[in-house]
């Protein structure tokens, strides 16, 4: 099974949990959980992280409801519980779309 699989199964079970940041950010930027559920489960990993210094961790970017696009990084599966780290709309000033960075 890939990680995006394995990632969507756990979440496809509401196996996640979020941060503190995670639930700060997207409380100011309007998304609810049903929004991280359905970003993950349409979304694509567009960059890993397996070597981050809190563990290994993944972005993935995802359509919700009306075509608005999120991303969502979170932890990957091989935790117990997958922690979703942040969530926000890419900045089209930072993002060549929501797949490419700038620069």
């Amino acid at each position: 099974m890939s990680l995006i699989e394995e990632i969507r199964a756990k979440a496809a079970r509401w196996g996640f949990d979020t941060s503190g940041h995670a639930a700060h950010r997207a409380l100011l930027r309007h998304v609810s959980i049903s929004d991280i559920h359905e970003a993950i489960a349409s979304g694509e990993i567009i960059e890993d992280y397996p070597d981050d210094k809190y563990g290994p961790s993944c972005l993935i970017s995802g359509t919700i409801e009306a075509g608005r696009r999120l991303h969502v990084v979170c932890t990957h599966p091989s935790r117990a519980v997958l922690k979703i780290i942040t969530v926000y709309e890419p900045d089209p000033e930072e993002w060549i779309n929501a797949r490419y960075r700038r620069g």
